[in-house]
């Protein structure tokens, strides 16, 4: 499912559903922090860890199922996240999302946060977005904080970034 953005400018209460819809059929970008803090819980970065091509970068994308593009986390029985404590940053974000430029939605404008100018959306097409009893409120501070820290994260992520990491975790 595309993500159907919509202006994010007051709290929201959020409440994940279960319905899979962010963890199938999305590549879901991961930083070097990510691969360790998945591997140093256990799992082989060669289990999850595939990889993009994008212009001159080379991106690292988790991997997913063959059968149903599920994310290789997701366990299809309980509908839950089997690494959720240790869940990549941009998991922690959806159904949120951070720009740097407006993406031309009814009603976005500006949010000024540490001195930086960001357009804040969630995804329409969630349906634990200010769903009924909500688990957490969730601020645009909190998103915004979210999204600065993986644009910094995923700017540094390299392929010889990711080749040290393998080499310390295997040393």
């Amino acid at each position: 499912m595309r993500f159907k953005p919509r202006p994010f400018n007051e709290p929201a209460g959020f409440r994940c559903l279960y319905c899979l819809d962010c963890c199938r059929g999305r590549h879901i970008y991961l930083t070097l922090k990510d691969i360790e803090r998945i591997a140093r819980a256990g799992h082989d970065p060669q289990d999850f860890v595939t990889f993009s091509i994008e212009g001159d970068k080379v991106r690292f994308v988790l991997a997913v199922r063959e059968w149903d593009l599920g994310c290789v986390f997701h366990d299809p029985e309980t509908g839950k996240c089997t690494i959720h404590k240790v869940r990549p940053l941009i998991c922690r974000i959806y159904p949120f999302m951070v720009s740097r430029k407006p993406l031309g939605v009814e009603g976005e404008k500006p949010f000024h946060y540490k001195g930086k100018e960001l357009w804040l959306y969630y995804d329409e097409s969630c349906p634990g977005v200010n769903a009924d009893e909500p688990e957490t409120m969730i601020t645009p501070e909190e998103i915004a904080e979210l999204g600065l820290e993986f644009e910094e994260e995923f700017e540094r992520t390299d392929i010889e970034g990711f080749a040290e990491l393998l080499a310390g975790l295997e040393g």
